[in-house]
C-alpha cells in the first residue's frame, strides 16, 4: 500500500502540553506524531464546521431568516416559569 506524501510541521508548543502529548502517546500505546495528527485534524474539522455554520447563519440573515433578539429573551425568560412561551420562530 503506498504511502501518502507528507510533511513535516514543526511548533514550540508549552511544556505541559507537550507532556500531556507524551502521556496520551504512551497511554494510547501510538507515537507523539499520530497523537498530533488526530488533534490536529480533529481541530481543522471544528473550525471547517464552524465556518460552514457561521456562511450558513449569514445567508440566513441576508434572507430575512431572523428572530427578534426581544422575542428570543422573552421566551428565554418564560422557561424558568410554571407557563413557558413557545419557541420564537
Amino acid at each position: 500500500m503506498p504511502h501518502a506524501e507528507t510533511k513535516v510541521i514543526t511548533a514550540h508548543v508549552p511544556l505541559p502540553l507537550a507532556e500531556k502529548v507524551d502521556q496520551l502517546a504512551m497511554r494510547l500505546e501510538r507515537s507523539r506524531g499520530w497523537i498530533v495528527k488526530q488533534a490536529l485534524a480533529a481541530w481543522i474539522d471544528q473550525e471547517e464546521e464552524r465556518s460552514r455554520l457561521t456562511r450558513e447563519a449569514l445567508d440566513d440573515v441576508d434572507a430575512g431568516r431572523v428572530i427578534d433578539h426581544q422575542a428570543v429573551q422573552a421566551w428565554a425568560d418564560s422557561l424558568a416559569t410554571s407557563n413557558p412561551l413557545p419557541v420564537p420562530r
